[in-house]
């Protein structure tokens, strides 16, 4: 690993790690400072959070324990897409038709923003590419039609259906059926963009404190008190949006937190063999419940995202991950890959986001797992609003409480239901065939 920042922590050996655009200095926290909000975890989530608020005119802190964008928000795929990890027809079918609209259009405005702020703030994102592709694992052609004429009756969104023949020429595998093209969609430079947001805070008087984890927090009273090993905030409210970096920080948080390990691998560039394989310019995931994704970077590397387990650090991961590549595209045998990584995800059971108040003055913003470059920023405008102007929409994730995520038993029980969830894959599969 390199040392990016000079200050003593590192991001992990990546492909965003090493193309990283340096980024400013933050120091470590020292003092104790007073301000309105202080903001616990310096991720996507938190971020947002924070930029939400400061403009809107309020004195924040963010504390961050390692760097900014240290876990998943600088690990991930690079996919910006509206929704969440539950379906829309999931939502749906919980608190009705209505809300579960205003919940996915708050995505919307989140994907419109995101593309705003880069152009504001001037974040060097990419490569940044448009669309993103949901390629069906199962013959399920009426079923895409349907959901396509939904999203454009309901939302306006354009996707474009595409026949298992038209998938054949952009997909070189006989895996995939049909598939829907979001061509609004897009694929970017997580880490960057995420350093980038955090120098948009900084802009707006911000302070961001790195290598600043919490030991303790002091939630009690008009006044609250977050301390560090060196220093301490003092804050009328407190945001905590740490998720499966809790640890054991709020209990109450943590018992409704899963985290759980996903992983990503780069391989070498692939050059004219890439074309015997992948012709399509666009992010690509598929519909199984245990799905991979990926995307091709100018140079020809291939980045590929999947699997889900309870094991963080895995061993043989490189040759794990270049297998899975390998069952979808065989032509491909032989390549190599040039590192691969681990990341940790937060995940709540229902899989929706965890928004609300703990207590007055008390916020949680957390459970973004498996989908979150765009719903982390429809958070963290929901939540800012609801501090600095009193906005009530964050009520609308209500229904999607802190259940109880298993305790220490959650991780393997995570790892049992996608045990569970390949099966029902193959067995689809299988159906379809």
């Amino acid at each position: 690993m390199t040392d990016l920042a000079g200050t003593g922590t590192r991001y992990i050996d990546s492909y965003y790690g090493r193309t990283v655009k340096a980024p400013a200095a933050r120091p470590a926290m020292t003092q104790d400072v007073d301000c309105d909000i202080c903001v616990v975890g310096g991720g996507m989530a938190g971020l947002a959070t924070a930029l939400g608020l400061a403009e809107r005119g309020k004195r924040v802190v963010v504390l961050e324990a390692r760097k900014v964008g240290w876990g998943a928000s600088g690990r991930n795929g690079g996919f910006v897409s509206a929704g969440y990890s539950l379906g829309i027809d999931d939502i749906e079918a919980r608190i009705g038709r209505k809300d579960a609209d205003d919940l996915f259009r708050l995505t919307l405005d989140a994907l419109a923003l995101i593309k705003a702020r880069i152009e504001r703030y001037g974040i060097d994102a990419g490569p940044m590419r448009d669309g993103i592709m949901k390629a069906s694992w199962y013959r399920n052609a009426d079923g895409l039609k349907i959901y396509a004429e939904k999203m454009r009756d309901r939302f306006g969104r354009a996707l474009e259906f595409k026949s298992r023949e038209e998938m054949r020429e952009l997909y070189q595998t006989t895996r995939y059926h049909e598939g829907l093209l979001d061509s609004g969609a897009f694929q970017f430079h997580s880490l960057n963009f995420t350093n980038g947001i955090a120098d948009a805070c900084v802009s707006h008087g911000a302070m961001i404190y790195e290598d600043s984890p919490v030991i303790r927090m002091n939630l009690a009273g008009e006044k609250k008190r977050v301390h560090t090993a060196t220093g301490s905030v003092t804050a009328n409210q407190v945001v905590i949006c740490c998720s499966g970096y809790i640890g054991k920080l709020h209990p109450k948080l943590a018992r409704a937190t899963l985290p759980v390990g996903t992983y990503v691998v780069l391989t070498e560039p692939l050059g004219d063999r890439l074309q015997g394989a992948i012709r399509a310019p666009y992010g690509t995931s598929d519909s199984r419940i245990a799905n991979d994704y990926y995307r091709v970077l100018p140079d020809t590397r291939l980045l590929w995202g999947g699997r889900v387990s309870s094991n963080l650090s895995p061993r043989n991961l490189e040759q794990k991950m270049i297998g899975d590549i390998l069952h979808i595209y065989p032509q491909l045998a032989g390549i190599r890959a040039e590192i691969a990584w681990p990341g940790t995800m937060g995940y709540s059971v229902h899989k929706m986001p965890q928004i609300g108040q703990l207590q007055p003055g008390v916020w949680y913003n957390q459970g973004y797992g498996g989908h979150g470059m765009c719903a982390t920023t429809a958070g963290g405008e929901v939540v800012a609003k609801a501090i600095a102007e009193g906005d009530e929409t964050y009520k609308l994730f209500a229904p999607f409480g802190l259940d109880f995520a298993g305790g220490p038993l959650g991780p393997l029980i995570a790892q049992c239901a996608y045990w569970g969830f390949q099966i029902q894959d193959r067995w689809q599969a299988w159906r379809s065939n």
